[in-house]
C-alpha cells in the first residue's frame, strides 16, 4: 500500500491557543467562490464603496458577535473580502488575577463558520483556516495594515486580470 504524503502542520506545536495574544486569522470559501461582494470585479474607487452581499453581510455579522460569545475575545480589526475574511483578534489577558477560561482561536473561528453557514443553509467555508500568532507590535501593526488594505488590493488585481485578459 503507497504510503500517503505528511501534511504540514498548521500549527505551532506545544503553543497555547487559548494564551492571551493576538491572532492574524485568514478563513477562505470552498473553492474560493466570489460570495461575499456585490458587483465582484467592478471598478471601485475606494474601499469604502464596497457593498457586501447578503452573505457577506451574515459573516460579517457573526465576526462582530465574537465578543458576545467569548467575553475575553477581542475583534481588533476584519474584513469581508470576496472570497475570504480576515481577522485580527485577541485574547484578553486575565483580569484581577481571576483566572478565566478562554477558548482556543481554533474554537472561535470553527464556531464562527458554523454560525454562518448554519445561517445559509450550507457551508461556504474550506476545511481548516491559516493563523499566525502575532509576537510583536510592529507584526500587529503591518497585519493591521494589510487587513486596511486588502480590499484596494483586491480591486487592484481585478484591474490588473482584466486588462491582461483584454490582451490575449
Amino acid at each position: 500500500m503507497k504510503e500517503l504524503p505528511k501534511r504540514k502542520q498548521n500549527r505551532i506545536s506545544g503553543f497555547d491557543y487559548s494564551a492571551p495574544h493576538a491572532y492574524f486569522i485568514t478563513v477562505c470559501t470552498q473553492d474560493r467562490r466570489n460570495l461575499f461582494w456585490q458587483n465582484v470585479g467592478a471598478v471601485i474607487g475606494r474601499p469604502e464603496d464596497v457593498q457586501l452581499s447578503s452573505y457577506g453581510k451574515i459573516a460579517e455579522k457573526a465576526i462582530q458577535s465574537i465578543p458576545e460569545h467569548y467575553n475575553m475575545v477581542c475583534v481588533e480589526k476584519y474584513v469581508v473580502m470576496p472570497d475570504h475574511i480576515h481577522m485580527l483578534l485577541r485574547i484578553k489577558p486575565e483580569e484581577n488575577g481571576r483566572p478565566m477560561t478562554a477558548p482556543t482561536i481554533a474554537r472561535v473561528v470553527n464556531q464562527t463558520k458554523g454560525v454562518v453557514s448554519k445561517q445559509l443553509g450550507f457551508s461556504v467555508w474550506q476545511k481548516g483556516f491559516y493563523d499566525h500568532v502575532v509576537r510583536t507590535e510592529e507584526d500587529f501593526r503591518d497585519i493591521w495594515q494589510y487587513i486596511e488594505g486588502n480590499p484596494l488590493k483586491w480591486e487592484e488585481d481585478m484591474q490588473q486580470r482584466c486588462t491582461e485578459n483584454r490582451r490575449r
